[in-house]
């Protein structure tokens, strides 16, 4: 194998890495302000509202059992 394709090979997977560190910083990111922005919807005041909007039929009724 020739230094030139050497060189060659060896700068193609050096962009190829680089791409995807890039790609995947991209991503953390964005996970980090998704999950940001979950705990500012997730404040305390808004939990119980959040609960029954998702589940609205529980906490209407009470049975009683003697």
């Amino acid at each position: 194998m020739d230094i030139a394709l050497m060189s060659i090979a060896l700068n193609q997977s050096q962009v190829q890495q680089q791409a995807s560190i890039s790609v995947m910083k991209k991503a953390m990111d964005t996970a980090q302000g998704n999950a940001e922005f979950i705990n500012q919807m997730m404040s305390a005041s808004q939990v119980q509202e959040l609960q029954h909007a998702a589940q609205p039929h529980l906490g209407g009724n009470i049975d009683f059992k003697g």
